[in-house]
Formats: structure tokens, C-alpha cells, sequence
């Protein structure tokens, strides 16, 4: 079998397909997320403690190397933080919905035996006993 032909099989089995598609779709989605918590959830959540700008909030480690001013951006660390717990918790909702829609109906009771069995069912007591 050719490298080729191997290939092509791979790439063409539907868990293949289905990752990508999940690939694109999920990087779509954090952007949507990031966007929302840091153009909506920030700015009312520094608004409430405040008027801070979560972005800016950073503490000054001095000067490095080359002069510049060494900062640690904990403010974009919390928003970033933000953004995974917005992330996890929507995954986590949408997950727990297809789990519901994918529940296999309780399995049907079984039907009731034709009449010919049940009468030999009576038959074959009525014989042990007697």
C-alpha cells in the first residue's frame, strides 16, 4: 500500500474531519470568548472596583538590561484567567447538553409471549406437578 493511498485514508476516516472542523470551531470560539471579557466583563468589572483597566494594571520590576522598564503584567494574567473560566464553563454547558441529546432512550419492556407459549408454559407446570 502506497504512503499515498495510507494517507488518504487517514485523512478521510471522519474522526479526522471531525477534529479539524472542532479545531477551527474552537479557535473561533476562544476569540468570541476573549472578546467578550475583555471588550465586556473587564471594563464593568473595573468600572465596579473602581475605574481600574484590568489591562494596565501591572507592578514595575525596574529596569532591565537594556534600559527598558521590566513590568509584570498581572492584570492581563487575570483577564486571561477570566477568559479560561468563560471558556471551560461554556465547553462544560455545551458538553453536558449533547450528553443529554445523546441518552439512549429507556430500553422498551419486552413484549408479552405469544399465547402458544404461555399455554405451554401451562402445560409443561401442570406436568411437574402431576
Amino acid at each position: 500500500m502506497s504512503i499515498a493511498k495510507e494517507f488518504r485514508e487517514f485523512a478521510m476516516r471522519g474522526n479526522v474531519i471531525d477534529l479539524a472542523v472542532g479545531v477551527v470551531i474552537g479557535g473561533a470560539f476562544g476569540k468570541i470568548v476573549s472578546s467578550l471579557v475583555g471588550d465586556v466583563v473587564m471594563p464593568v468589572l473595573g468600572k465596579a472596583v473602581g475605574g481600574v483597566s484590568f489591562n494596565e494594571l501591572g507592578t514595575s520590576l525596574g529596569a532591565g538590561a537594556d534600559g527598558a522598564d521590566v513590568v509584570l503584567k498581572w492584570g492581563a494574567f487575570l483577564q486571561t484567567i477570566f477568559d479560561f473560566l468563560l471558556i471551560a464553563l461554556a465547553l462544560f454547558v455545551a458538553i453536558k447538553a449533547i450528553n443529554r441529546l445523546k441518552r439512549e432512550p429507556a430500553p422498551a419492556e419486552a413484549p408479552p409471549p405469544p399465547r402458544s407459549e404461555v399455554l405451554l408454559e401451562e402445560i409443561r407446570d401442570a406436568l411437574r406437578k402431576g
